[in-house]
């Protein structure tokens, strides 16, 4: 942009120039050659004057002196000419050029004639002049001198040099001021855009400095300054609620568990029991409800910081504390992890979590008899977790709705959980910059794979794994 504003405005300029500089240097070189064809013909009507009584008389010894003091003192040659056009007197350095003829010609009919009307730096021509001789009205002869236009070329030339030499400094200055001026124009621009990658990346403290620029663009920025103040005012309000709701809600929650349980040893209906334990069953999901909403609301949260893990021994903890669950359900839960470490770069927990949420999926849906395998690789730079379990897997239209908050396959409706575990693994993984992909397993099941960058300037000296803080639960599906 700024490249486009500046060649604009020096294409302006240069357009200009040429437009003003153009008539100039060609009024120069005219007025410079006006000069000399005026002395030239001064000399020559001088010369005519007192050619007219030598031609007439006889006696062109006068004459003859003249012609040879001018030659030499100006080095002009000039010659006098009768009307048969042959040569009466000449000076030692007369030479006929190109147009002299024609000068004759024009003198020789009682005409003043000089040439050329302008003498440009490239032309070698001389100036050409002829004067009639008159006598009483008759014309005896013609007087014709030639005039070399080096001195005129000389003078025109530093005429133009100093024109383009002006030109170059305007230019100059429009560059200078060009780039200034675009600069001034662009900052306001160039800031948004930085900005909003700022807000992007998760800083929604970023905002634009509204006193740069123009104007125009200073209430452009304003504007955006309000907007983003907005959006971030309401994002926090939504998140705020989300907290505060899910955690007010978890005292009258565990109240009416209360309640509902101390009914069951009046109830002696089996109808009455069975309807009983679905009732505690419901508000035991509703609680895990709340729990996946505040940690979904805390993960949000976490934006610019960072923390250097440990992802192979976070893995194991985390294969190590679904083992009991693993057995209890007959499935066989194994990790495949590198010799060493393989550090990661992610927000604080991440790592945990988004473990916690695909083994609890993986371990939910494979059923007896099944298998879950956790793998640790590092690649591309960073750090690939892989999760592997052999259920029934998820359709490609399933696999594309998966991360939406409180989605849940059809055929897993009646399933524990509130469908937001493999949402908080899509924040917690985008605001650690990395990537989250599902995809078919082979034969079957479902292969969710988590990749998080590297630390910057290498793996750490002495950096451990990060652990669940206190308050912050595992996030589960």
């Amino acid at each position: 942009m700024r490249r486009r504003l500046v060649i604009s405005y020096l294409l302006l300029m240069v357009l200009v120039l040429i437009a003003l500089e153009t008539p100039l240097a060609i009024t120069l070189a005219t007025r410079e050659t006006d000069r000399v064809r005026a002395d030239r013909l001064a000399d020559a009507t001088r010369f005519a004057s007192l050619a007219g009584p030598a031609l007439r008389g006889g006696s062109t010894g006068p004459l003859e002196s003249e012609l040879r003091s001018y030659d030499e003192l100006y080095r002009i040659g000039a010659a006098v000419v009768d009307r048969d056009r042959g040569d009466v007197v000449a000076s030692a350095s007369w030479r006929p050029a190109a147009g002299t003829a024609t000068a004759l010609e024009a003198a020789l009919a009682g005409q003043q004639v000089s040439g050329p009307e302008s003498v440009w730096p490239w032309v070698d021509g001389p100036v050409v002049v002829a004067v009639p001789i008159n006598d009483g009205g008759e014309v005896l002869g013609a007087v014709v001198t030639v005039s070399p236009v080096a001195s005129v070329r000389r003078a025109v030339t530093a005429w133009w040099l100093l024109l383009a030499g002006i030109g170059l400094l305007a230019v100059l200055a429009c560059v200078l001021t060009a780039f200034g001026l675009a600069g001034w124009v662009l900052r306001p621009v160039f800031e948004l855009d930085a900005v909003t990658h700022e807000i992007t990346e998760g800083d929604r403290s970023a905002r634009v400095q509204h006193h740069l620029g123009p104007p125009e663009l200073r209430r452009l920025v304003a504007s955006f300054n309000t907007m983003a103040d907005a959006v971030s005012d309401v994002m926090d309000r939504q998140r705020a609620f989300v907290a505060h709701a899910s955690h007010q809600l978890r005292n009258p929650l565990t109240a009416l568990r209360l309640r509902v349980e101390e009914l069951g040893p009046s109830l002696t209906d089996p109808e009455g029991r069975a309807e009983h334990r679905l009732a505690l069953e419901e508000t035991d999901r509703l609680a895990l409800l709340l729990d996946a909403l505040l940690t979904l609301a805390r993960a949000e949260r976490q934006e610019n910081e960072r923390v250097v893990v440990d992802a192979a021994e976070v893995a194991a903890s985390r294969v190590a504390a679904w083992q009991p669950l693993a057995r209890h359900r007959s499935i066989t839960l194994g990790l495949v992890a590198p010799g060493g470490p393989a550090y990661a770069r992610t927000v604080p927990t991440a790592v945990d979590q988004a473990l916690d949420a695909l083994i609890d999926n993986a371990v939910k849906f494979s059923g007896a008899g099944g298998e879950v395998t956790v793998t640790v690789a590092v690649r591309d730079g960073g750090v690939a977790l892989e999760v592997r379990d052999t259920g029934p897997g998820m359709t490609e239209s399933q696999l594309g709705q998966a991360t939406e908050r409180f989605w849940r396959a059809p055929d897993v409706q009646n399933m524990d959980g509130a469908g937001l575990g493999l949402t908080i693994v899509a924040v917690l993984v985008d605001a650690s910059d990395g990537r989250l992909t599902m995809r078919t397993g082979e034969p079957r099941g479902l292969v969710a794979g988590l990749w998080f960058p590297g630390p910057e300037g290498g793996p750490p000296e002495g950096a451990a794994a990060d652990a669940v803080p206190q308050g912050l639960p595992a996030a589960a599906g």
